[in-house]
């Protein structure tokens, strides 16, 4: 894994769902979430997704951004947002230059098989653009809960 807890996040450009850039220099002075997820619409990726926009309003209120990226275009994020009525921006990444800068992708084990993939990992960056925590064990049904507890935690 590149990212580090109190270092810097690797630097980062990609488009949202409505092809509008989102960069880590546009984000600083903000706090922030980018939480790294396989595929838009997979059964395990949308309980991870629902479970943050189930609890936007308080990750909201404790000041931070939300942001999910993947290595899906912006159009498919666009209808997986409308599908699910998710109040955040999802950013793609289909070269996986950011996923891979991050060290989030690679070799894992998917139904017994090993294949190349996502690690599914959230990062949690304050307004000066460092790690303030990763989250590597993710618990997709509870996602959004594990976030305000890591948030809670660091405030």
């Amino acid at each position: 894994m590149k990212i580090a807890i109190g270092k810097p996040v690797p630097a980062f450009e990609l488009l949202d769902q409505k092809e509008q850039s989102v960069s880590s220099a546009s984000l600083l002075g903000k706090k922030y979430i980018l939480f790294f997820y396989p595929k838009d619409d997979s059964p395990g990726c949308t309980k991870e997704a629902c479970s943050i926009r189930d609890n936007y309003r308080n990750i909201s209120k404790a000041g931070f951004e939300v942001f999910g990226v993947s290595p899906d275009k912006p159009k498919k994020h666009q209808k997986f947002i409308d599908k699910y009525e998710f109040q955040y921006s999802l950013l793609a990444d289909p070269d996986k230059k950011m996923i891979n800068d991050f060290g989030l992708w690679g070799p894992k084990k998917f139904m017994g098989r090993e294949i190349e993939g996502v690690y599914r990992t959230t990062v949690i960056v304050d307004e000066e653009g460092n790690v303030m925590d990763i989250i590597d064990k993710v618990v997709t049904k509870i996602h959004g809960e594990q976030l305000l507890e890591a948030i809670s935690q660091k405030a």
